[in-house]
């Protein structure tokens, strides 16, 4: 056991001046202050140790240590910290550029590295939109997305976020039309997933021609969607989101925050699906959590668009640290080990383990779903006590066993490192039991 049950994390910030911290979530008296971390691992200030089996938040996939990574990291920024991004660039960025288009599905053929998720999905949403206008359909602007999905905290990426809650930030951007998943469906009428997949379709269909096929630029999904933990989508699903968009002269924007890079058992959620958007966006674990790092791939056909001639391409405006050489040498080094470990083939064979420990803990009292590393647990049992919402009560029983999860409403995620052993998953899943029965009452 990490830390006895009686202490909780807040001991961690003894006499601290907290009103010095900017929190990107609420601080509480459970708010943790992490003080160092090795493989999987992290210790807080008070000397608890966690076992972090959500790699950070779908981050840390080769460990708080990777040497590789680190050194790659340090020896940049000796040689060339930062350069002047209105007059050129530099050769980490552009190797790098080369390396993210050469793991993406063959017709991708450009790379547009940002800072993070959120300037991604933007940078993608004003592609979609030069696009069409480009191609002389300048009336093509809305975009469509999931209401529950989840696609960034900038302004505009907040707005594709079909979440109630964003709307305390008032009015979003025009023109963000949001549909539903195959999972709200499913839920709604109580049919099963492949019915509702086919019904989401139709609705999504209805939607496009409400709004008129010629006001539409792109649709922005998250292939498995994440706050409705991860949700799977039915086989014939996005398949059939790409023939609407086709049929209606719409890009389709993967957004691989989550799911890309290997997490999903292939290099994109896209390999893994086998459907071809025009746009992924991908972040998070492509500099392993070392570096601030995040993309666009961008299929040749939209590609087309941006050439001024002579193997020349300009994307503006651009943002001041984008493919800064920093960030771009961690996710460099990144990329080399994703190669030398082959990590699709190790998330796929883990995967096969970590699913079966799951179902076997979880039992009857939920439903694991996911695909990879990356699992979601929707829990259908009764809480005996109901303080909170189940899955928030069940990632605060974990917590305080010493385990990271991510938990909301009626489910939680999981998704651990690359780098972890079968050891590590037998851990994991043996808190999670022991959370279970608290949060349950009892074994399964």
């Amino acid at each position: 056991m990490p830390f006895p049950l009686e202490s909780t994390p807040k001991a961690a910030w003894g006499s601290v001046d907290k009103s010095a911290f900017c929190f990107e979530s609420p601080y509480s008296a459970e708010s943790i202050l992490f003080e160092s971390a090795k493989g999987i691992r992290l210790a807080d200030t008070a000397g608890c140790e966690y076992i972090d089996a959500l790699s950070g938040v779908f981050v840390t996939c080769f460990g708080y240590d990777c040497e590789p990574i680190a050194n790659a990291v340090t020896e940049q920024l000796r040689r060339l910290p930062f350069n002047p991004p209105l007059h050129g660039t530099n050769r980490p960025a552009i190797k790098l550029a080369r390396e993210l288009t050469s793991l993406a599905p063959d017709s991708f053929s450009l790379t547009k590295l940002v800072n993070g998720g959120s300037e991604a999905v933007e940078a993608a949403v004003r592609l979609t939109r030069l696009y069409h206008r480009e191609k002389g359909d300048k009336g093509k602007y809305k975009v469509l997305s999931y209401f529950h999905g989840y696609h960034g905290a900038t302004f505009g990426s907040l707005t594709v976020t079909g979440r109630p809650d964003t709307t305390r930030f008032g009015p979003g951007l025009p023109g963000i039309v949001h549909v539903w998943t195959p999972h709200s469906v499913a839920r709604q009428l109580g049919t099963g997933l492949e019915e509702a997949g086919t019904v989401a379709l139709t609705l999504i269909e209805q939607t496009i021609e409400a709004e008129g096929p010629e006001a539409i630029a792109a649709l922005v999904v998250e292939p498995v969607v994440h706050l409705l933990g991860m949700a799977v989508p039915p086989p014939d699903f996005l398949p059939g989101l790409r023939r609407l968009c086709n049929k209606y002269s719409i890009l389709l924007v993967f957004d691989e925050i989550v799911t890309g890079f290997g997490r999903t058992g292939h290099n994109f959620a896209a390999d893994t699906f086998r459907v071809l958007p025009d746009l992924i966006c991908v972040g998070k674990g492509i500099s392993g959590g070392y570096a601030p790092l995040a993309a666009v791939l961008i299929n040749e056909r939209i590609a087309s668009v941006l050439s001024t001639g002579d193997d020349s391409y300009a994307f503006a405006p651009s943002h001041t640290y984008a493919a800064n050489p920093v960030g771009a040498a961690a996710g460099l080094a990144a990329v080399r080990l994703f190669r030398e470990l082959d990590v699709p083939v190790r998330v796929r064979c883990l995967s096969e383990k970590f699913g079966a420990l799951l179902r076997n803990t979880v039992g009857e009292r939920g439903v694991v779903r996911g695909t990879g590393l990356l699992y979601g647990v929707t829990l259908t049992a009764e809480p005996a006590m109901a303080e909170a919402a189940p899955g928030q009560e069940l990632a605060r029983e974990c917590l305080r066993r010493g385990l990271i999860v991510r938990g909301e409403d009626d489910w939680i995620v999981l998704a651990p490192a690359f780098v972890a052993t079968e050891e590590d998953l037998d851990e994991i899943a043996a808190v999670l039991g022991d959370a279970l029965d608290a949060v349950f009452g009892g074994s399964q």
